[in-house]
């Protein structure tokens, strides 16, 4: 019996990766990246093997037309936060509201990039919380 040839009935796009399918790839790279902060032990995973990953990512929409154009993550943690930032989905660990930092990145920024356009296409998830020490509050 001969296989069938071309598409499947009923698929809208031939070559298309579903957006979901990418952002879950790119917080599995995120999530091994993190975990190799952890680790003490010198290697090249990170450096190399991560970088080449995330440079796939950035180049992945690309045409000969158009070369640079793709996703980037961005890991916020650390950053200071306040109620008008619309890149994050925050949730406040804590009692206090005043000086904000992100504490925890569940899930990073993700960004479309292509020559003149920078674009939010996925919100960061993260935990907030206030300053508890001087190096936090940069005294």
């Amino acid at each position: 019996m001969d296989k069938p040839k071309g598409r499947p009935q009923g698929a809208p796009y031939q070559n298309m990766i579903k957006t979901d399918s990418l952002f879950n790839l790119m917080d599995q790279v995120f999530e091994i990246e993190q975990k190799l902060e952890v680790i003490k032990e010198p290697n090249s995973i990170k450096k190399r093997n991560i970088s080449r990953i995330k440079d796939i990512f950035k180049n992945i929409h690309a045409t000969p037309s158009e070369p640079n154009c793709g996703l980037s993550y961005h890991n916020p943690i650390g950053e200071k936060y306040d109620e008008t930032r619309t890149d994050l989905e925050a949730s406040i660990a804590g009692e206090s509201t005043k000086d904000l930092v992100i504490k925890e990145v569940n899930k990073p920024i993700i960004r479309f990039r292509a020559p003149g356009i920078d674009r939010i296409v996925r919100k960061g998830v993260v935990v907030v919380g206030s300053k508890t020490n001087k190096k936090e509050i940069g005294e």
